[in-house]
């Protein structure tokens, strides 16, 4: 099966404990497979086996106290 992969830009984050606090909340959508997040970069990839929702993304990283957008 393809994994699909979804990038997003996540603003306020600084450090390490961000990088755990948006995953640990990501982590938890049903159909993630793995999760890249960098906060130098302000980046986050998300791999699924299914199309997840961006709201439910933006969601988990509002949930962790950052804001999250969809680039590609």
């Amino acid at each position: 099966m393809t994994s699909i992969e979804n990038e997003y830009q996540v603003t306020g984050m600084t450090c390490g404990h961000c990088e755990a606090a948006v995953r640990q909340e990501v982590d938890q959508i049903p159909g993630v497979e793995s999760i890249r997040v960098s906060a130098q970069a302000g980046t986050l990839i998300v791999n699924s086996s299914t199309e997840i929702d961006d709201a439910q993304v933006v969601a988990a990283v509002e949930e962790a106290g950052y804001t999250a957008q969809r680039v590609r």
